[in-house]
């Protein structure tokens, strides 16, 4: 509750000092998928990859009728009429500056089937935001929370500590989890051609579902973003601290283990239907293997050039990675997209065909679109990410892929494929949707590192050569979730949510089911992800 408190105070004296309207949407792929039919549109150059957004002149139009779905502007209503349904609960809006906050409640009930087990969630939020002049935005959220989950977020959460890309388990092993977290996130645009945000929150990087790059799965870290806008080039330069409990203890004067990152994105419009991008990253210890102060490196902290250079001249034993996106508009119903995440590259092994253990990459390939069928507002994706074993790892456990013990990209880890379709429809205060997917992936056993858990080194491989994807404890995941929504209000995403989930892992040490549905009254725009793998064998 600390951390909430602090977070409204320095937001309100930001808002009094800040003197320079930038509009900011927290990213959560089931709102951002409602703007497809314009940012995929073969008549635009619209960046899609770089998220969250600042809402910008094509996309005000969409954001505003998604703001104002079913809001009644008549005028007959009452104060509490208005609130729960039209407006947020406050809302001040001047020619100088704009505020509004609501409270977020997120309340479920539901019932595991196969497990027999009566489950719920029970939070109390916040979200505030606001403009001053033209120029400047701010937005935080925070909650509260307690819950009982189905059997395998709970086993993944026992084994990890981390509630699934929100905050660690202050339960401890306890049935009743219990954790908090919170954002804060101050954006600046000085000119039209550049935007600084920083704050506490998620970076995500992609056209997709999923991201093998970058994703807004792991919890929210500090960091400070720059993002140049120059026609068809955009440009994004971030610098982040980011927490490692899950790594051994480095120092004892030290606490949790920190370290940092330093993040590239070129997003390049080559017209109206191809865009390219370039991705590199360089995460780094703030304490070295000797247990001496590194802290900030200055060498990375020119925004303009790409890292990997850099690091190289440096001898450095920092962990880089490069990255590459794309994607193509076939047509203004169809988007071709990819991606191709580099961590370590032998061309001797790699060509031989070997399985050697330091070829480590990643994919992505996926089509998504809007108006299926001729269907207003009915929006698809299916894509299919791979990722070989080791990926993500590295030869130390602070400086692995990661942040607050989860991954930073793709939640499965390494060692895995996966399949991943989805399918909305909106119809006036009506949300349907639905997603199946299946993940193919091999768990760690006997003690042996089979390249799946990214906080295992891959210089302790289970075998150097004939690695594949499934070895080890050769799991098969299958995944169908479907959910219809009422939205109450949507200036926060107030709805009443009736959801079903089916899920099934199976291999030969156990054969895990959760059949459940649910249905609460729920808020906010962050991304819950329930639809991932197990960490490690059980």
């Amino acid at each position: 509750m600390k951390k909430i408190l602090g977070s409204i105070i320095l937001l309100l004296l930001f808002a009094k000092l800040g003197m320079a309207q930038a509009q900011y949407q927290p990213y959560t792929y089931q709102f951002y998928q409602k703007f497809n039919e314009d940012i995929y549109s073969t008549k635009t150059r619209a960046h899609s990859s770089l998220k969250p957004f600042i809402i910008d002149s094509l996309l005000q139009y969409k954001y505003d009728s998604l703001m104002n779905v079913g809001v009644d502007t008549s005028g007959h209503h009452s104060w509490v009429h208005r609130k729960l349904f039209n407006e947020h609960l406050f809302d001040v809006k001047t020619k100088d500056y704009t505020f509004f906050a609501d409270y977020l409640p997120d309340l479920t009930i539901g019932k595991d089937f196969a497990d027999k087990k009566t489950t719920w969630l029970n939070t109390r939020g916040y979200q505030l935001g606001g403009t001053i002049g033209n120029k400047f935005y701010f937005y935080s959220s925070g909650f509260e929370n307690q819950a009982v989950f189905p059997s395998y977020l709970n086993t993944y959460i026992n084994q990890v500590g981390i509630v699934p890309g929100q905050a660690y388990d202050r339960s401890y092993g306890k049935r009743t989890k219990d954790w908090s977290d919170v954002t804060a996130v101050f954006s600046y645009t000085p000119i039209k051609y550049l935007n600084i945000t920083a704050g506490q929150g998620k970076t995500f990087i992609g056209d997709g579902y999923r991201s093998v790059l970058l994703s807004d799965y792991a919890s929210a870290y500090p960091f400070l973003k720059l993002t140049a806008n120059l026609g068809n080039v955009q440009y994004m330069a971030m610098w982040s601290y980011m927490t490692d409990p899950a790594a051994p203890e480095l120092s004892y004067t030290n606490g949790y283990k920190k370290k940092w990152g330093v993040f590239h994105y070129l997003d390049w419009n080559v017209n109206n239907r191809l865009s390219l991008g370039f991705f590199d990253a360089v995460i780094w210890a703030d304490i070295d293997s000797l247990g001496h102060k590194r802290g900030f490196d200055f060498s990375y902290g020119n925004p303009i050039i790409f890292l990997r250079p850099v690091e190289a001249s440096n001898g450095s034993p920092d962990n880089a990675m490069i990255g590459f996106t794309g994607k193509y508009k076939l047509t203004d119903g169809i988007t071709a997209y990819g991606q191709f995440f580099l961590d370590e590259f032998r061309a001797q092994d790699f060509f031989s065909g070997k399985g050697s253990a330091k070829n480590k990459y990643s994919w992505q390939l996926g089509v998504r679109g809007a108006n299926l069928f001729g269907i207003k507002s009915f929006s698809y994706l299916a894509e299919y990410n791979g990722s070989l074993p080791y990926t993500y790892s590295e030869t130390e456990a602070i400086k692995n892929y990661s942040e607050e013990a989860e991954p930073l990209a793709h939640p499965f880890g390494a060692n895995f494929k996966e399949i991943v379709a989805l399918l909305n429809y909106s119809y006036k205060r009506f949300d349907f949707s639905g997603e199946f997917d299946y993940g193919h992936y091999g768990l760690d056993e006997n003690g042996l590192n089979y390249g799946k858990d990214i906080f295992q080194l891959y210089i302790n491989p289970a075998k150097f050569y004939g690695n594949y994807i499934g070895q080890g404890l050769t799991t098969n995941m299958y995944y169908f979730e479907g959910k219809v929504a009422y939205v109450l209000n949507p200036k926060y995403n107030l709805r009443i949510e009736l959801g079903g989930l089916y899920r099934q892992e199976k291999n030969t040490a156990f054969n895990d089911q959760t059949k459940m549905i649910t249905i609460g009254l729920r808020s906010s725009f962050k991304s819950i992800y329930n639809d991932i793998a197990s960490y490690r064998a059980h």
